[in-house]
Formats: C-alpha cells, structure tokens, sequence
C-alpha cells in the first residue's frame, strides 16, 4: 500500500503451543526447552489458530510488574503467521488513518478512539470516531474487527458466536440512519487471505445483523496485514464478500 504502514514490536520468544485454555492463557515451550505460561490477547474461539504443536512467538515486557511476562503473539499455519493479538489490529488501523493509507477513510482532521455516541447512552463505545473532513460534514463511526479464522484463502468472521459483534452492529446501524457516516473495517490478520466473509455457520444472527447493517447503508471495509515477528504491516486493501 502506498504509504506503508508497519507497527513495530518484537516478538523474539519462539516456541511451541502446547495448549490454549481459560481464554487468556496459553502454555508453550520454547525452543531451549523451558516450558511457559503465557498471556492470549485473543477471547474469541481462535478456530484453527489454537493446534498443539504449532510454532508460536511472543513478546516479552520487560520489567513490567505483570504476572505474566510474556504474550502470545501470533501462531504459524502451514506458511504464514496469524495475529493473534486483537489490539494490535486497531493499532494498525489508528497508524493507517494517520498515513491516509485506507482512501475510504481517509481525509479527516480529527480523531479519537474508544469514543462513546453520547446521545446514545448506556456507555457504548466503538473503536473511532473522525470527524473534520473538509468535503464532508458527517461524523464517522469505525468499528475495527480481527479476522484470524480462514477456509481456503477466504477469512471469515467471527470464530465463535458474539453477541458483542451484533450489538456493534446495531450501534452501527442506528447511527448511520441518525445522518453520520458508520463503517465497519475488517482487520485479515494473515497474508493468505484477500477476502473476508461472515461465518454463517458458526454465527447465523451476526451473518444476518451484517447484511442488514450494510442494507442500512453501514460501509464494510476490509485490509490485509501480514504478520512477521518484527510487526504488523498493512499489505493491501481486501474484499468484504456478503
């Protein structure tokens, strides 16, 4: 993509994963032969992103008064490595909107994150608010979501039922028929995919509150990163396929 856009980290501990368990814990070990525990940035599922054996990285903080020193950051599927870490899409996705890397979203002055609609209520938040684009008046609304789950080279989304997802939906949704723009971006956190789609069968209610949001005119967008153990870069636009 043109600019490019890289997050940088380190993710110098390399090992094997021996198992994922209570959402955010995972076991390895490393290639020395010590065996770990370590933090799993990722709630969801991890559908296929989870098989023992698997080549694993982590980072490390140093020290940092954490229990846990070191975190899961990617998983190694066949021939390409998969984000794992969820925050690190929306971290790229704040680099690219600083470099005007995505063209749909680009254009704007300001820019906050974990903004709440404040005539909503109840506390609700989405990942970016933009606001100041000098040809359009309209606020946006950016919700960001991971996709690590892959059949073929398509992504899909979610790897397991989330309410949460279909509630960003909605939020969408009601926003953009209140006059502001509201989007959706899909963050491929794997190189072997260009297109990401809705898992239906995992998710049948969040394949329908998709399609209805993009009925309502929610824009669906999608980015391809590729997942290295010195960061995350944005490789190219992605298809979102309903």
């Amino acid at each position: 993509m043109s600019p490019p856009v890289r997050v940088a980290f380190k993710a110098d501990l390399a090992g094997r994963l021996l198992r994922r368990y209570k959402r955010f814990l995972a076991d390895i070990e490393t290639d020395d032969g010590r065996r770990l525990t370590v933090h799993c940035p990722n709630p969801g599922s991890m559908l296929g992103c989870a098989i023992p054996g698997s080549a694993v990285r982590c980072s490390t903080s140093e020290g940092s008064q954490r229990r846990l020193a070191h975190t899961l950051e990617m998983i190694r599927v066949g021939r390409t490595w998969i984000g794992l870490h969820t925050t690190r899409a929306n971290t790229l996705v704040d680099a690219a909107l600083s470099a005007g890397a995505i063209p749909a979203l680009s254009g704007y002055a300001l820019r906050r994150r974990e903004a709440a609609p404040l005539a909503l209520g109840g506390g609700a938040r989405l990942d970016f608010f933009l606001s100041g684009h000098p040809r359009d008046t309209r606020p946006l609304w950016l919700e960001v979501k991971s996709a690590t789950l892959a059949e073929g080279s398509v992504a899909r989304f979610p790897d397991s039922v989330t309410l949460r997802g279909r509630r960003h939906l909605e939020l969408l949704a009601k926003l953009r028929r209140e006059g502001a723009r509201a989007a959706l971006l899909f963050v491929i956190q794997r190189a072997d995919c260009r297109v990401v789609e809705p898992a239906d069968d995992i998710d049948p209610a969040y394949g329908r509150a998709l399609r209805a949001a993009a009925a309502a005119g929610v824009e669906l967008l999608a980015v391809r990163g590729r997942v290295c153990p010195r960061g995350v870069f944005l490789e190219s636009l992605a298809e979102v396929r309903l």
